[in-house]
């Protein structure tokens, strides 16, 4: 029965629910359009958003990228130094290029290279005719001089006998006087030409100015021969004694004095020690590299160094504290002076000033400007800088990433 009068309960007819459906509608196309516009804000929110992150994700990671990557480790701990050995540059006592002092053509030379040779030994001749012709002119010049001078001399001499007895005038006296004094001048002037011209002459022959070797020659017979330094014609070397140059650290700069022996070794006599004496300093520390140059000498008179050569120069100092040793690619050469660098603060560069002692080529005793804490930069760039930021690897992460 309920169902019948559901069903006989009258329903809205189209008329009355179109206008409902109409009102509804322009509800539901306004909330269409904000949602659209909202998810459209926070699409573009959210891409700027994204955009602003992986700019400085970008940044960061060119920064770390742009760092350059060393590998570092403390140094080694060395024994205490009580000696250490330095490189030294062997030079002749003596070391002299010859020139010519005229000009003309060489018509032979007596010695070639390799000749040892004794002080005033003829090296070389040069023919010079027009200073020979010159020579001749300066003779007669010299000749007729000397015969004007001396008739000058005689007049006057007259003149001033007679001129007591009033035989002649003061005034002719007095000219014959002048003249005389200067024809002697003329005289003087004339020798001192001759004079120059026998030693310009004297020049055609080249003789050696000290004992020594000649390392080189430079011309032939032929040769136009011009005079001044532009072209020299020998290299004479004295070897008898050879001087060996050392720049001693300024650390040890008190620890020598004139006249110490200093103990010498040459890699092409293996084995063999040379004594030398050392002479002299240079009593300034050079600012540049820190260092004091030394002089030390060598006697040579067998003949079996050679200058030009490098030495191994052992020096002797008092026991120092223990050293640390680091691989020689470790060092940095710069205008300041050595330094080594290391890292600091994590991932920060300081170049560190150090005083070598022994280097055996692979690894280099650091005397004075490291800690045994520090972390060395092993193999740094040649573009590393105090204070560049760096990322830092240990020998023990190397490893391990080339295990994995």
């Amino acid at each position: 029965m309920s169902n019948n009068q559901n069903s006989n309960a009258p329903q809205p007819s189209d008329h009355e629910t179109a206008p409902e459906q109409a009102s509804i509608a322009p509800g539901k196309a306004m909330m269409g359009v904000v949602i659209f516009f909202i998810v459209a804000a926070v699409l573009a929110g959210y891409g700027i958003l994204s955009r602003k992150s992986a700019d400085r994700v970008l940044a960061e990671r060119t920064v770390l990228l742009a760092a350059p990557t060393v590998i570092v480790a403390p140094p080694k701990l060395g024994a205490p130094v009580d000696n250490f050995i330095l490189p030294g540059n062997v030079t002749s006592y003596t070391d002299s290029p010859i020139f010519a002092r005229t000009s003309g053509y060489l018509t032979r030379w007596y010695f070639d290279i390799g000749a040892r040779v004794k002080k005033g030994a003829l090296l070389a001749e040069i023919a010079t005719p027009e200073v020979d012709q010159q020579l001749a002119q300066a003779e007669a010049d010299l000749a007729t001089a000397q015969a004007n001078a001396n008739n000058a001399r005689i007049q006057a001499d007259r003149y001033t006998g007679l001129v007591q007895s009033n035989a002649v005038s003061r005034q002719d006296t007095d000219t014959y006087v002048n003249q005389a004094a200067s024809t002697a001048s003329q005289v003087r002037s004339a020798q001192a030409n001759l004079e120059r011209l026998r030693q310009l002459q004297a020049f055609e022959k080249v003789y050696a100015p000290f004992d020594g070797v000649i390392t080189a020659r430079t011309v032939d017979t032929g040769q136009l021969i011009d005079p001044g330094t532009g072209k020299e014609l020998f290299h004479l070397q004295a070897i008898q004694t050879l001087r060996v140059y050392a720049n001693l650290p300024q650390i040890y700069s008190n620890n020598v004095k004139p006249g110490a022996k200093i103990d010498l070794t040459f890699a092409e006599h293996a084995g063999q020690i040379f004594q030398g004496t050392l002479v002299r300093t240079s009593d300034a520390i050079d600012p540049a590299s820190r260092t004091l140059l030394v002089e030390i000498d060598v006697n040579n008179s067998a003949g079996e160094l050679l200058p030009g050569s490098l030495a191994q120069v052992h020096f002797k100092t008092p026991p120092a504290g223990p050293t640390s040793i680091v691989p020689a690619a470790a060092l940095i050469f710069r205008k300041e002076g050595l330094r080594v660098g290391v890292v600091v603060n994590g991932n920060t560069v300081h170049l560190v000033p150090v005083v070598i002692g022994q280097d055996d080529g692979a690894s280099v005793q650091i005397i004075t400007g490291l800690a045994p804490s520090d972390q060395v930069v092993q193999d740094p760039p040649d573009s590393l800088i105090e204070g560049e930021k760096v990322q830092v690897v240990t020998p023990a992460t190397q490893s391990n990433a080339g295990g994995k």
